[in-house]
């Protein structure tokens, strides 16, 4: 038996894209050829994979395919004709609403997405969700045989210094809050910014906001961020844009905080990235994000700016509440190591497989 991957894009520095390459090493592990099968990919990722109209020539019943379902693909329509045994792991579709002010194209595309996902629900042997609140969402579908498989994710490549010219550009002595992730509007900058106003107008002067995350493709969301730092006569907000792995361990390392005002997420990587990094995390419990986070960090129920503010402040001045936050996070994390996440992973696998 072997098993392989297909997904529509491979791409460095992606959340997804960086789980197949650690899923692929699992499997080697285990003595399973295992290759990845796309469409689109950077050039530096080229020695990851292979064209997906390849797969046509080592397609057996006897294998099993894994599907990071993705929306409008040629890659899932193949995935509909192949004999193999199948499993699809959905990473959640943003609902449309959140683009329409933007991005029109995008907007209709995850409407399609949504769409076109129910066209699975009997050409699966297994469907995946990476969290129990995508895996709710199959059901809604309509899916029947489905299942949790988390990121399996790599902590252990933070190990190792950051960029040196984003420590020595933002070591400025400032209390620095940091929050990660690509620019769209689920996300909700605006509002971690909104809180950060009232942090630093009434709590700690001396402090600075990065938002890290790729803008491109977004510029009209990015540029209303920008107008509303602009009207709140804001300084030290810095924006990023794309960011290297090495500048991203850099922020990492410079932030006191993180804090998350995301509206929609299907799982939140950085949470647990951060909860590696020993950064307290405060984040607001939309969509999957109480399920990852895993009892780990501070959990906001509401949305109020300025009292998330006062937190922001107890966790600057109260040194035994920091620790107590971070040992909260620490301990979450152990759902989420490699052997544990990596057995998950075969057990699914040995369940289609033997069926």
């Amino acid at each position: 038996m072997e098993i392989h991957q297909f997904a529509t894009s491979l791409t460095y520095g992606d959340a997804i894209s960086d789980e197949m390459l650690e899923i692929q090493k699992v499997l080697k592990e285990k003595g399973y050829k295992s290759e990845i099968f796309i469409r689109f990919y950077e050039p530096k990722m080229a020695k990851y994979m292979r064209d997906y109209r390849e797969y046509k020539k080592i397609s057996s019943p006897q294998n099993v395919v894994i599907f990071h379902f993705s929306i409008g693909s040629p890659v899932s329509k193949m995935f509909f004709r192949i004999p193999d045994r199948r499993i699809m792991i959905y990473h959640n579709i943003t609902p449309y609403e959140f683009f329409l002010d933007y991005h029109r194209i995008l907007a209709r595309e995850c409407y399609k997405g949504r769409l076109e996902i129910k066209l699975f629900i009997d050409k699966v042997d297994l469907a995946l969700g990476d969290s129990e609140f995508n895996r709710k969402e199959l059901e809604v579908f309509g899916y029947t045989n489905t299942g949790v498989q988390p990121l399996l994710l790599n902590f252990s490549k933070f190990d190792q210094e950051g960029d040196p010219v984003v420590q020595k550009l933002f070591s400025n002595g400032k209390w620095t809050i940091l929050f990660v992730g690509r620019m769209i509007p689920n996300k909700k900058f605006e509002d971690v910014i909104k809180t950060f106003y009232f942090y630093k107008k009434y709590f700690n002067p001396n402090s600075q906001l990065i938002l890290a995350g790729d803008f491109r493709g977004m510029e009209r969301y990015f540029a209303v961020l920008r107008d509303l730092v602009e009207r709140l006569e804001l300084n030290d907000v810095h924006f990023t844009g794309h960011v290297e792995f090495s500048e991203l361990i850099a922020y990492f390392r410079l932030a006191h905080v993180y804090l998350s005002m995301s509206e929609h997420e299907g799982f939140g990587v950085p949470l647990l990235e951060s909860f590696y990094m020993k950064i307290p995390v405060v984040a607001y419990a939309a969509g999957a994000v109480e399920e990852t986070m895993n009892s780990g960090g501070i959990l906001l129920r509401e949305k109020d700016f300025f009292k998330t503010a006062v937190l922001l402040d107890i966790l600057n001045r109260d040194e035994a509440f920091r620790k107590d936050v971070i040992s909260s996070q620490l301990k979450a994390l152990e759902k989420y190591k490699r052997e544990n996440v990596g057995r998950t992973l075969l057990n699914h696998i040995e369940r289609v497989s033997i069926g």
